[in-house]
């Protein structure tokens, strides 16, 4: 019997797709015989996932989950084709097991949840025939026991995010107002897409692009310099405004601000509550 090398099923897997144990086996089958290897894979199913590579992947979900004990919470996207398998049940189920892969791994980048989540994919890719791809993920685990933490999946499940809070008295975790005010910032964050939690967070050289614009625009409509300065001021204030989630209008009524609704949330409980940072993740449509 021929001997199967590591780099015998590397060279499979490339040429095929197939993950890399079907590769081994394949090999086995077939003592060794890279041609014929390919044709068994071909003959089970296993080799689509190559064929399928070159389609564009603008459909998909994201999933939500959190760890058994509540202190981790995670986000994780899987594109595929087709609204239709976007919407099936394996598909749901592959995009969970991502999600729960990033809670228990904790994976350092994209390629890491991907060299360990890519063979199952590829397996999901030959049974139903449409090509998929790993998305981005994210992940947040609690710091202590006053922080609070809120979710949000967009209804057309292609937005994620996820939210924390801290409070001053950890019996307030679970209080209605302070979840409520958690969804609601979740939801905040879906539909505007803020640049920062706050000013300091913002880019400088975003803050610097938007004040050069007002700059020539000011001098190009012929205002006089010595107001052109404050007009780019002026312009780069509402930016920040727009950008920055705890100065943005709150979506639900615009004459408040978010910052307005997370101290009435906190007057409401009669505690503090300071927002401490978010995350959001969306698929972006492929040509």
């Amino acid at each position: 019997m021929a001997t199967i090398t590591a780099q015998m099923v590397k060279d499979l897997r490339e040429k095929t797709g197939a993950g890399m144990m079907d590769c081994k086996k394949a090999l086995v089958e077939v003592d060794g015989d890279p041609e014929k290897a390919v044709d068994w894979l071909r003959q089970k199913g296993m080799a689509k996932a190559a064929k399928k590579s070159g389609r564009a992947t603008a459909e998909g979900l994201v999933c939500v989950k959190t760890s058994a004990d509540n202190q981790t919470i995670a986000l994780a996207s899987l594109y595929c084709e087709t609204d239709f398998v976007a919407r099936g049940d394996k598909f749901h189920e592959e995009v969970a097991k991502l999600a729960q892969k990033v809670i228990d791994d904790n994976p350092a980048d994209l390629e890491a949840l991907k060299a360990s989540s890519d063979d199952d994919v590829k397996q999901l890719i030959a049974t139903i025939g449409e090509n998929m791809k790993i998305g981005d993920f994210a992940r947040h685990t609690k710091a202590n026991d006053h922080e609070v933490v809120g979710n949000y999946i967009h209804s057309n499940g292609k937005i994620g995010v996820i939210v924390w809070a801290e409070v001053g008295k950890v019996e307030n975790t679970t209080n209605e107002a302070a979840t409520t005010l958690m969804r609601e910032l979740a939801m905040q964050i879906a539909a505007t897409n803020p640049m920062a939690l706050n000013a300091d967070g913002v880019d400088p050289a975003a803050v610097e692009r938007e004040r050069e614009v007002y700059l020539q625009k000011a001098r190009e409509e012929g205002k006089p310099e010595k107001i052109v300065e404050k007009i780019a001021e002026g312009a780069v204030a509402k930016f920040k405004r727009s950008v920055c989630l705890l100065d943005q209008p709150y979506i639900r009524d615009d004459k408040k601000a978010v910052n307005d609704i997370v101290k009435e949330a906190g007057k409401t409980m009669g505690d503090t509550i300071k927002v401490l940072g978010y995350k959001r993740i969306q698929l972006a449509s492929e040509e």
